[in-house]
C-alpha cells in the first residue's frame, strides 16, 4: 500500500473543491466589494495543501517559483495600468469612467472593478505562494521514515 494513501485520496478530492471555492469567492466580488484578496489566499492554500501532501518538488513542478514571481508582477501591473489609464484620460487615479465611453451604463466602473480584482487576485495568490516557497525552502525535507 502506498504511504499516506488516505491523505493523497482526500487531497485529490479537496484541492479541486478549494480551487472552485476560491474562484467562487473571486467572481462573487463582482457583486460585492472585496473578495480578490480572500480568493487569492484560498487559491494559494490549495497549492500549500498540495505541497504538504505530495511534497515541495511536486508543488514547484505544478507552479514553478518563476511563474509565481511573474504572476506577482503581472497582477501589480494590471492594477497600476487600470489606474494610469484613468490618469491618461484626465481623470483621477482608479477612476474607471474612461474605460468605457458610455457613462450612462456605468460599464467603465464594471470593467475597472473586474480588472482591478483580477490584478489583486493574481498578486495575492502569487505572493502567498512565494512566501510559502521561501519558508518551505529553508527547512530540510521530512523523509518518509520521519512521518
Amino acid at each position: 500500500m502506498a504511504p499516506h494513501l488516505i491523505l493523497r485520496v482526500v487531497a485529490k478530492l479537496l484541492i479541486p473543491l478549494i480551487l472552485v471555492f476560491g474562484f467562487y469567492v473571486h467572481f462573487h466580488a463582482k457583486y460585492a466589494p472585496g473578495g480578490a484578496f480572500q480568493a487569492g489566499v484560498i487559491l494559494a492554500a490549495a497549492l500549500i495543501l498540495y505541497a504538504l501532501i505530495y511534497g515541495m518538488e511536486a508543488a514547484r513542478k505544478a507552479v514553478p517559483p518563476w511563474a509565481a514571481r511573474v504572476t506577482m508582477a503581472l497582477g501589480a501591473f494590471i492594477f497600476a495600468a487600470v489606474g494610469f489609464v484613468s490618469l491618461v484620460f484626465g481623470e483621477n487615479f482608479l477612476d474607471y469612467d474612461p474605460l468605457h465611453p458610455n457613462l450612462e451604463l456605468a460599464r467603465g466602473q464594471y470593467i475597472g472593478i473586474v480588472l482591478v480584482e483580477i490584478g489583486v487576485l493574481m498578486t495575492v495568490t502569487a505572493v502567498i505562494i512565494a512566501i510559502f516557497y521561501a519558508f518551505a525552502g529553508r527547512s530540510p525535507e521530512i523523509t518518509e521514515e520521519d512521518w
